[in-house]
């Protein structure tokens, strides 16, 4: 890995595409009209039908509406938030019901905003845009930070299950200097494609650069004890050369492992 991984420019949020679902034409039309500017905006009468499009579709926000014939808004979005290819895919979910127990039911179910109809297009687009470049800062976050852990970007209890899981399964191996995608879909019991896809969404990192990020952050852990050489925790991250881990270290985290020891020493001696 010779590249900083985890960076974004203000176009990834503008290519976001997002899953539209309402059984009113009308209002399908209206939304999308709105959206197709800054989103690939697709399109869903129920719930359903909105389900089969997530499986052949990355999509990176949902808007449902809740009253819906076959799957209505609130069975549909706790189906989301229950998959856990879904899981961390935002949901706002629209109603014209404005009681308070139908708010709550739907953030009981996972929803991550709530929009009342009638609602002005603009409102909606604040909404869009604060939920995904919520989204990409904590990923941003987490790759710039040497100690945060991967479940920091779970956005339900499926991901961070998930998360925790992966996780610990690249811990185990992270040693193994053959250690990729197709041994870690192996070791978690998925499918490659379905494990790329998940932790593409979740991260916008693929398998192999996730991996890579977990061994600068297992050795930050390493550095941060104290306890062990530097080239002695190079090879129990995974590098065959020490110049290697030192270059891709600091070009993930801005400094080198010395002078991340250095900055540790003394904030303990602030402290």
């Amino acid at each position: 890995m010779e590249e900083i991984v985890g960076k974004f420019t203000p176009e990834d949020i503008e290519k976001a595409v997002v899953l539209l679902v309402d059984d009113n034409e009308d209002i399908l039309d209206f939304i999308s009209d709105d959206l197709e500017e800054k989103y690939h905006v697709l399109q869903a009468r129920n719930g359903i039908e909105a389900f089969a499009i997530l499986k052949c579709e990355a999509v990176q926000l949902i808007i449902s509406d809740v009253m819906m014939p076959e799957m209505d808004g609130f069975e549909f979005c706790a189906k989301v938030k229950s998959t856990l290819e879904f899981s961390h895919i935002p949901v706002i979910l629209l109603t014209a019901k404005n009681s308070l127990q139908s708010k709550i039911e739907g953030l009981e179910l996972g929803a991550d905003a709530y929009v009342e109809k009638p609602f002005s297009p603009e409102f909606l687009q604040v909404q869009i845009s604060s939920l995904l470049k919520n989204r990409n800062k904590i990923k941003e976050y987490f790759s710039s930070s040497p100690l945060l852990h991967l479940k920091s970007m779970a956005y339900s209890k499926a991901d961070e299950l998930f998360l925790e899981k992966l996780q610990d399964t690249i811990n185990q191996n992270i040693s193994n200097q053959d250690l990729d995608v197709e041994h870690l879909a192996e070791k978690m019991n998925m499918s490659r494609p379905t494990l790329y896809r998940k932790i593409k969404s979740i991260s916008n990192l693929s398998p192999n650069e996730l991996i890579n990020l977990a061994r600068l952050k297992k050795a930050a852990e390493f550095l941060n004890e104290g306890l062990l050489k530097i080239y002695e925790i190079s090879e129990m991250v995974g590098y065959s050369s020490q110049s290697h881990f030192g270059r891709n270290f600091a070009k993930q985290f801005g400094m080198s492992p010395t002078e991340y020891v250095n900055s540790k020493i003394a904030e303990n001696r602030k402290a």
